[in-house]
């Protein structure tokens, strides 16, 4: 290293300087004291996970939390510590960005064929997300329901009942605003499908057939139909939900879609 080159720093990000940290710092065991009276006849019981990555966020970053010490060759006889992460899903800033970043990187490397691919959202009825926030499972069945309308789809739109497309996806339980639970997939597609042979066959247009197997209307009564909670409440007065104009007639449409 020349006299010239700076030398880097090692300089600790320290996340109790934030005003996210802060928040949930000084409010959050208030929080969990008070949910069962003013927020679970709403919310439904505080999962279990909720606490625990708070907790596990708290001492992300913080050598109180624990540290590794690194140390350079004898050499330079430099060294630093290094405090643990949390690795916490979609909720610390910083795991969730190193996350976010080593995931796109394996999807650019290894995983994404030199094709076209296409940014699709899929979404439910309203009357339906009271039932996806009490059963934690559903969620998983959402994507896999996705999954069969894409395929069932592409099929239909490139009329090959041997093609395969590909797809990530996301699942997505938040809205505009974080606390409105809102469950929805993102999913990255290719614009087509592959062939038993390799070959890419590109869709030659992307219409609303695609609306009808994610809304059980296919050839197949569709995944979502054949789970029981779900066939209940999935029935043509659902299906033709139309965007209301205001939150009265949302909450009643809510009541009349609900079950028996």
């Amino acid at each position: 290293m020349g006299p010239t080159e700076a030398v880097g720093v090692y300089r600790p990000r320290h996340p109790e300087l934030t005003a996210f940290y802060r928040l949930f710092e000084e409010h959050f065991e208030r929080y969990v004291r008070e949910y069962e009276e003013r927020y679970e006849p709403r919310q439904g019981p505080l999962r279990r996970v909720v606490p625990a990555a708070v907790e596990a966020y708290l001492a992300c970053g913080r050598p109180e939390g624990g540290f590794v010490r690194i140390r350079c060759p004898p050499s330079c006889r430099a060294e630093h510590l290094l405090a643990f992460s949390c690795r916490t899903r979609q909720f610390c800033p910083s795991c969730q960005a190193k996350r976010s970043a080593a995931f796109a990187e394996k999807l650019v490397q290894e995983v994404l064929e030199p094709v076209p691919h296409r940014h699709v959202v899929l979404t439910i009825s309203r009357g339906l997300r009271g039932l996806f926030r009490r059963e934690r499972r559903l969620p998983g069945l959402l994507a896999r329901a996705a999954r069969d309308a894409l395929l069932e789809s592409f099929r239909a739109i490139l009329d090959r009942q041997d093609s395969l497309p590909g797809l990530v996806v996301s699942i997505h339980t938040f809205g505009a605003c974080a606390a409105a639970f809102h469950p929805h997939l993102r999913l990255l597609a290719i614009d087509g499908a592959f062939t038993k042979q390799g070959e890419f066959l590109e869709l030659p247009c992307f219409d609303a057939r695609l609306a009808s197997p994610w809304r059980g209307e296919g050839v197949g009564s569709g995944r979502h139909e054949r789970e029981p909670r779900l066939g209940a409440v999935q029935r043509p007065g659902l299906r033709g939900w139309k965007h209301l104009s205001s939150p009265a007639d949302a909450l009643l449409k809510t009541r009349t879609a609900r079950p028996s």
